[in-house]
């Protein structure tokens, strides 16, 4: 005999993950309940809970894990169409964001350590490289983040005139060069050298300080500066 599949609207009011949540807050939720609000419905044979628990599954149970999936890796779980896979993808990434937000409650850059991690929780995601700028005044706070290339796995290419004309558009003093590597290994190759010396020597005439290049990666950062190569 098939087992019969209760749907969420059939539990105590109290177990709903949508009542809980207005009852007890949205920390009283686990990751699945969190997943099936999102979601509103499984389908015939799974209700919300359960078809959150196979997305999580697809995740590894690791959220980190699951925020690199694609819409088109959702669609592969019964029951998630386009638009769930999109629901779910955006909470993500504005759970990434804020993250990315909180690791740099002091926009005052005092060291690598001090963006490093807004680096790292900004990039952490991504399966390309990219190189980003960030943009400083003259008490090292910052004034703007702006990504200036996407590339491959391997690498992305930087134009060091573009690098330099946002640094006088935001009347940046010093800039900090950082791009990931989605690799996992931190170790600079001899092209993030290059690029990095290049853009220190056209910023030097300019009277613009290079103050750090880092690489990020989930393991963690390497910073030029720490490292003596600027």
């Amino acid at each position: 005999m098939q087992a019969v599949n209760y749907s969420i609207k059939e539990w105590a009011r109290d177990d709903r993950p949508r009542e809980k949540l207005m009852l007890k807050g949205s920390a009283s939720l686990s990751d699945s309940e969190l997943l099936a609000i999102l979601i509103r419905e499984g389908h015939r044979d799974a209700n919300a809970i359960e078809l959150a628990k196979e997305i999580l599954k697809a995740g590894k149970n690791d959220l980190n894990v699951l925020g690199r999936l694609g819409v088109k890796d959702l669609m592969k779980i019964r029951g998630i169409g386009a638009a769930k896979a999109i629901t779910i993808l955006a909470a993500l990434e504005l759970g990434r964001r804020r993250q990315a937000c909180a690791a740099l409650e002091k926009p005052v850059v005092t060291g690598s350590k001090s963006i490093a991690g807004y680096l790292q929780s900004l990039f952490r995601d991504l399966s390309h490289e990219v190189f980003a700028v960030v943009f400083l005044n003259r008490a090292h706070r910052i004034n703007h983040l702006e990504v200036m290339s996407e590339g491959g796995i391997t690498g992305t290419v930087v134009d060091t005139r573009i690098v330099l004309k946002k640094a006088l558009q935001e009347d940046a003093v010093s800039i900090i060069l950082c791009h990931n590597h989605p690799s996992g290994n931190m170790q600079p190759s001899h092209a993030d050298i290059a690029i990095t010396q290049q853009i220190k020597k056209a910023a030097g005439y300019l009277d613009i300080s290079v103050l750090d290049h880092i690489i990020v990666s989930e393991a963690g950062y390497y910073s030029f500066a720490d490292e003596g190569l600027l």
